[in-house]
């Protein structure tokens, strides 16, 4: 943990998180289709957690909406702008809680306070196999029976075309594949990938069910790596129409950059 939360600081301390998904079209395009899937699965008025909630774009958005949001950050940097931006909005108006904590361990919340859990940063970090399980644990014991969980994840073939294919070798093949092309996961890789059937495995011996796994930025990120990339608002619009349509398609999964496996909390 010590060595991953210095890792995670020191990368938070050096980048422009807070507007990471209002600056770009691929942020814009994961913003949006997130919040479409959240919306198809949270009630309105239910009671959230976001693990990994950052600056807060997810969490402010929520609760400017209704929802009763929990946001749990680890990094500090990452928690003050968050706080000082529902500061903004008249005392009262939002049901908005911020505290620090690490998804691996959320035993400040008792078994099943939430009816949607949405974990949109810790498993990028996450390297050890035994820290992943219990993320993935502890945020199934948080939420209801029949609630909804949503896990944010990256594609490990999408990290390298996305980095790997361009003048810079950064995280490239060694930093992504044994010499056999599966994949691995080490802290010095900073963020982590995965294979589509690999992460889904992770969810085989848990009491969930499998809803759906989506894409939600596709291609775009690479796409707007070109220096002659242009895309007008009711370009984005159309085309945002035309991703909600196709981002569950099992081809096109592996070439998105971010991903969301969802989830429902089966019962005892």
């Amino acid at each position: 943990m010590d060595e991953r939360l210095k890792i995670v600081t020191s990368f938070y301390e050096e980048v422009q998180e807070d507007t990471r998904l209002d600056r770009s079209r691929h942020g814009q395009l994961e913003f949006a289709t997130t919040m479409e899937y959240i919306h198809r699965y949270a009630k309105p008025g239910a009671k959230l957690i976001e693990l990994g909630a950052a600056t807060g774009r997810y969490s402010l958005a929520l609760a400017q909406e209704g929802y009763d949001v929990t946001a749990v950050e680890l990094v500090e940097k990452n928690l003050e702008i968050l706080r000082r931006k529902a500061a903004q909005f008249p005392e009262g108006s939002l049901r908005l809680q911020a505290v620090q904590g690490d998804a691996t361990d959320l035993a400040a919340f008792p078994d099943g306070a939430f009816d949607v859990a949405l974990s949109f940063g810790p498993m990028y970090h996450l390297y050890e196999p035994e820290e992943v399980r219990r993320t993935i644990r502890e945020t199934i014991r948080v939420t209801k029976d029949g609630g909804v969980m949503m896990f944010a994840f990256l594609s490990v073939y999408a990290i390298l075309f996305d980095n790997y294919l361009k003048d810079t070798l950064h995280l490239g093949m060694e930093e992504n594949f044994d010499e056999a092309y599966r994949t691995k996961h080490f802290a010095e890789q900073l963020f982590t990938g995965y294979d589509i059937v690999e992460f889904e495995e992770l969810f085989r011996d848990e009491p969930v069910e499998h809803l759906a796994t989506a894409a939600t930025d596709t291609v775009m990120e690479l796409a707007e790596q070109r220096v002659d990339f242009s895309m007008t608002d009711e370009h984005f619009e159309e085309f945002l129409r035309y991703h909600l349509a196709t981002c569950e398609k099992r081809e096109l999964l592996g070439a998105s950059s971010h991903l969301l496996y969802i989830c429902k909390k089966i019962g005892k």
